[in-house]
């Protein structure tokens, strides 16, 4: 293809041209898909799933309340309401509704959707609500006084923009702003750290740190340490990423009476700080690094003694297996008043190490506890109330609805059992499997087929294949929900591939499909397709792959190369001019993750740069969507793919949503819309046939 680009056009939102090629792909997408008269009873029975008022109401949990974000038919925005525990384990719990924000946007005349609140937790009934218009990245925030149900005059307020605010205290928060063009990185983001105490004018708030444009972004904030018991101590935290994975950490003093300079912590550049608790720093580190003598591997967690920003003595207490293979890895941490809850993936499920502060005559340290949580699934720390060692969680996997559990640190006895979601299919008959394909260098790649039992996969099995692989995020075995009753039930397999560029097996397995190394990425999908076809489960004809943002590229590009594997692609706001990422959205802030532009790497896996005519090359039915909110992958990257593939003969549906931005976050009728239309497109591309 020549270096001249014909439909740069596409990358404006705002002319008319675009609008108008944006309402004819719609319509033409509309009458394929939604005029299918499978349609509408799909949609109507997955919005009665969704709306199902039996479904598990997460919450946060702040001095005994909890509070949950709740949707609704007759709140389709939403409400911020808020109960006691008493009231959520009764057969009909009564909630008390703190902020309306269907009411708030007809008030107001905009758009909005709740982005998150953030509780102040020295005054909980104080917080930061967030508020975006129709999904996007870019917020407002402006205190809200849960007492009053209001929001506070003269209170904390800042522009759109994606600005980070935290509180520092009840009266001061830290603000990384973003919402003027002299603030921001080149990725789109704040290089700046402010201190404003209330009441404060702007221009009269101290600075704390400015950064070149050149960074990523910039973010602070404080951990409240109160293993002292009444003493709470407060380590202020300064975060700085130069790009997705490398950061620089600064402690800054406690700055009662006066400015205060942050003094840089003599970290790795790749690793992360989870927590502060005892006087530790929590840290994940993403390479080895070597203290004072001894040698800490990649994918290790280690508390590290930090006293006014000087360091002391280590402790390591997760390290990955080195005779296991794949590796484990942490997942998350989470600290509680006396001890830490660490998950780990062990195989890609969940298991939890729990670990108790242990005072010594040294200066203490953490020891391991047993515990009776769950395994072979899928723990999600839902809530862990402040100055407490209580937790709830939520366990799932591919076949068992999610159910909601209250535990205590060290307690072994059982998890108490608050609510249980009630099963969305029938799983009495379906299976889930770990098999293994070897990828094109012999690396031996893991991934999950969930069937049904009662039907012989003889190779005409639809089957759906799902995939990421990158920015180390793994791959997990989810509950699949609206999936099971409207995909398995029907006869069809799904398959979650566990392919590297992801987080299932810690770093070095990122490391393996990032920048240069993107392709084996791209071979592990191929390989898992190939796999699947050797064993004879299904034949191309009927496999369908599916893949958003990161996973937009991974399908699209296997599409490209391999064509003949596949009969269906679903490629969901999609990354796919790699050649002008960086120019589009937020791309810039991937550059750690894919390269540069002008590396010949990318150029020679960039789907839209090396889509072929069809009289060269058959490519499977695709199905493109995007959204117009979207700030985080511009929707760019589908509309020009899908004008390319148009041109060049190929079969190629487009949608644009209005509303929902980079993760869906919209109405729940729309977010049913968005599944089915899915659902329409696999069964008449591999299931019809």
């Amino acid at each position: 293809m020549s270096h001249q680009d014909p439909y740069l056009w596409l990358e404006s939102s705002e002319t008319p041209q675009v609008a108008h090629w944006i309402a004819g792909q719609n319509a033409h997408t509309a009458q394929k898909l939604d005029s299918d008269p499978r349609f509408a009873p799909l949609r109507d029975a997955i919005l009665r799933n969704m709306q199902d008022t039996r479904q598990i109401p997460l919450f946060s949990v702040h001095d005994d309340v909890l509070y949950n974000f709740h949707q609704d038919a007759a709140q389709p925005r939403g409400v911020y309401r808020a109960t006691t525990l008493n009231e959520y384990t009764q057969a009909e719990t009564g909630w008390q509704v703190l902020l309306d924000i269907d009411a708030l946007a007809e008030v107001e005349g905009y758009d909005w959707y709740l982005a998150g609140v953030d509780h102040c937790t020295l005054l909980p009934t104080r917080c930061l609500v967030s508020l975006n218009i129709g999904g996007s990245d870019a917020c407002v925030i402006r205190e809200y006084d849960l007492a009053t149900q209001s929001f506070v005059n003269n209170g904390f307020a800042f522009p759109y923009g994606k600005s980070q605010v935290s509180w520092r205290d009840a009266d001061s928060v830290f603000v990384c702003p973003a919402w003027d063009e002299d603030q921001i990185s080149t990725a789109g983001y704040s290089r700046e750290v402010v201190l404003l105490e209330r009441g404060q004018a702007w221009e009269d708030a101290a600075s704390m740190i400015v950064l070149p444009p050149q960074i990523l972004k910039v973010v602070a904030w404080r951990f409240l340490d109160a293993a002292g018991g009444e003493a709470i101590t407060p380590f202020d935290l300064i975060e700085v990423a130069q790009d997705f994975y490398r950061r620089s950490y600064f402690y800054l003093n406690s700055l009662e009476g006066g400015e205060a300079e942050p003094l840089h912590l003599p970290l790795p550049t790749r690793c992360v700080i989870e927590a502060y608790s005892h006087g530790d720093l929590l840290i994940r580190l993403d390479t080895a690094w070597q203290y004072e003598g001894e040698t800490f591997p990649a994918g290790s967690l280690i508390a590290l003694a930090c006293d006014a920003g000087e360091l002391g003595r280590a402790q390591l207490l997760f390290a990955p297996t080195a005779t296991q293979s794949p590796a484990q890895s942490v997942q998350m941490l989470e600290a509680t008043l006396h001890g830490l809850l660490i998950i780990i993936l062990d195989n890609v499920t969940s298991r939890v190490i729990s670990m108790r502060w242990n005072d010594g005559e040294e200066g203490g340290e953490w020891q391991q506890l047993s515990n009776a949580i769950h395994t072979g699934g899928v723990i999600e720390i839902v809530a862990q109330p402040w100055r407490s060692d209580q937790f709830y969680y939520l366990y799932s996997d591919f076949l068992t609805p999610a159910s909601l559990y209250c535990h205590e640190l060290g307690d072994t006895r059982p998890p108490q059992l608050l609510r249980a979601q009630p099963a969305a299919f029938d799983s009495s008959h379906l299976q889930v499997q770990q098999y293994h394909a070897i990828s094109k260098d012999d690396t031996t790649i893991p991934y999950f087929l969930v069937s049904h039992s009662l039907i012989d996969l003889d190779g005409n099995t639809p089957v759906l294949m799902y995939g990421y692989g990158g920015f180390a995020v793994p791959l997990l075995p989810y509950y699949l929900d609206n999936l099971g009753e409207h995909w398995l039930a029907q006869g069809g397999a799904y398959v979650v591939a566990n392919i590297r560029g992801g987080g299932e097996f810690g770093p070095a397995w990122h490391e393996a499909g990032r920048g240069k190394n993107r392709q084996n990425s791209f071979d592990d999908f191929i390989a898992i397709a190939e796999d699947l076809i050797a064993r004879g489960i299904t034949q191309p004809s009927k496999l369908a792959i599916q893949g958003g943002s990161n996973g937009g590229l991974l399908v699209a590009a296997c599409m490209v190369q391999r064509p003949e594997l596949f009969g269906a692609v679903v490629c969901e706001v999609p990354i796919l001019d790699m050649l002008r990422f960086d120019q589009l959205g937020a791309g810039a802030s991937w550059i750690a993750e894919y390269g540069k532009p002008d590396e010949e790497h990318l150029g020679v896996y960039s789907p839209y740069q090396n889509a072929k005519p069809a009289t060269e090359q058959h490519y499977p039915r695709v199905l493109l969507t995007t959204s117009l909110e979207d700030d985080r992958v511009h929707p760019a990257h589908a509309r020009k793919m899908t004008a390319r593939l148009q041109e060049l003969g190929h079969d190629a549906l487009f949608f644009e949503s209005q509303s929902g931005g980079h993760t869906g976050q919209t109405r729940q009728q729309h977010t049913a819309e968005e599944l089915v239309r899915v659902l329409v497109f696999l069964r008449q591309s591999i299931c019809d046939v």
